[in-house]
């Protein structure tokens, strides 16, 4: 390690006692000296080398004692351990110097032995303090890249961990969740980019604050979607009650972000969302070259997939029978047995709805055509018909009846 030292003394002779003293480490690089012969050209000598990291610095000198130099120092935030000399019946200065952030001292006459095991034990502290500063560095640089993912919280987390952007992934228990934003490449042909950039912008963030608030991890972020982890990179055992929650209020959002730019003469679109719970691999696949949180797996296929099955549903939140199960308190309502691309056996899908609409006439309504659907009732059709005439704007009743008149008998649904 080189270590660079600034000697503070007006003794003409000191200089060439220490060249001689450190002459080996001098030689090999381990050790640099400048010389200044009082406070004033101490000064001087620091503000033209930003390398010193030790000042060895006599008391009593002409125009700025060792003293006056100490509180220039600390004035500054000069980050330096400083080695005071003084005559050792001089207790009170030296006791002043350590009050004002004298890391050490020795005393005159200098004996050099004592010197030399001064000068390494000082060494060795800035040597700490440099560790300290590099991992304090590469702490923040860690925290800046995660940030971009993961909540503050776990963000500060994962920076404090030594391993936390070492490549691979493990299998964990999570919940997953995708967004999109219908009509989206229309609104990038349809308006000036430097509308464009703020809208998108207000969007992202907001969706990802709410996403944060739940102590989500953002994997991925293309364009106008979203995939949201819960229960990685951290065990989060309520991940299910997480997601949902988190998709409730993203839906909220989402509405409210619409309606203020239909608002403006903009329409933005909606925002679809599915989600569901299992197992997959997660973890930092980035190569090396740059940090890339992403998880896989049928569970984030699943996800996916109900996500684009908001599409044919009319639905805007479609999440799976699995992640419904797991939440505690879910309510909701069902949406039927969706056979998505690429699977052999039908998924359960649900529709979660907040407390309000949980409480209403009409879900009760809906849950009881539902049933006869199930059932094979042919009153379904009138059940779906009424609470389609009630309200128009049940996008996923609608789907019921037009599937029923179609000829459609179960809950079975292809996409």
């Amino acid at each position: 390690m080189n270590i660079s030292i600034l000697v503070v003394d007006d003794e003409p002779d000191l200089e060439i006692l220490l060249v001689q003293k450190f002459r080996r480490q001098i030689r090999e690089g381990a050790l640099r000296f400048q010389f200044a012969h009082d406070g004033v050209e101490a000064l001087t000598v620091l503000a033209d080398h930003d390398d010193i990291d030790v000042v060895l610095s006599d008391i009593n000198m002409p125009r700025m004692d060792g003293l006056s130099l100490l509180s220039k120092l600390r004035e500054r935030g000069e980050n330096l351990s400083t080695i005071i000399v003084s005559a050792y019946s001089d207790m009170a200065n030296i006791r002043t110097a350590m009050n004002r952030g004298a890391y050490d001292f020795v005393t005159k006459p200098i004996d050099f032995p004592d010197l030399d095991a001064t000068i390494a034990k000082t060494i060795q502290h800035v040597e700490a303090m440099r560790e300290a500063q590099r991992r304090q560095a590469e702490a923040e640089q860690a925290r800046a890249s995660l940030s971009r993912y993961f909540s503050p919280n776990v963000a500060d987390r994962l920076a404090s961990s030594a391993d936390a952007l070492q490549l691979g992934g493990a299998r964990r228990q999570v919940a997953s969740l995708f967004t999109d934003l219908t009509g989206f490449t229309t609104l990038v042909e349809a308006i000036e980019p430097n509308v464009l950039g703020p809208l998108l912008n207000d969007y992202i963030v907001g969706m990802t604050d709410i996403v944060f608030s739940h102590e989500g991890t953002v994997a991925k972020i293309i364009g106008d979607a979203l995939h949201v982890l819960f229960g990685a990179p951290a065990d989060q055992p309520d991940h299910a009650n997480r997601a949902i929650a988190c998709s409730l209020e993203l839906d909220t959002f989402a509405c409210s972000f619409r309606e203020h730019w239909r608002g403006k003469g903009i329409e933005f679109g909606h925002t679809r969302i599915g989600a569901h719970a299992g197992s997959a691999v997660v973890g930092n696949f980035g190569g090396g070259r740059y940090f890339d949180y992403s998880a896989y797996g049928d569970t984030i296929n699943v996800a996916a997939r109900l996500q684009a099955a908001n599409k044919t549903l009319g639905t805007r939140i479609c999440v799976s029978g699995t992640i419904a199960a797991a939440a505690q308190g879910f309510c909701g309502r069902p949406v039927g047995d969706l056979l998505l691309r690429g699977r052999t056996e039908p998924i359960r899908a649900f529709e979660p709805l907040d407390a309000e609409r949980c409480a209403s006439a009409h879900r009760l309504a809906y849950l009881m055509a539902f049933e006869e659907l199930e059932a094979g009732d042919c009153h379904a059709v009138a059940s779906f018909a009424a609470l389609v005439g009630r309200d128009p704007e049940d996008r996923l009743a609608s789907f019921h009846l037009k599937r029923l008149l179609n000829g459609d008998t179960n809950t079975t649904i292809a996409l």
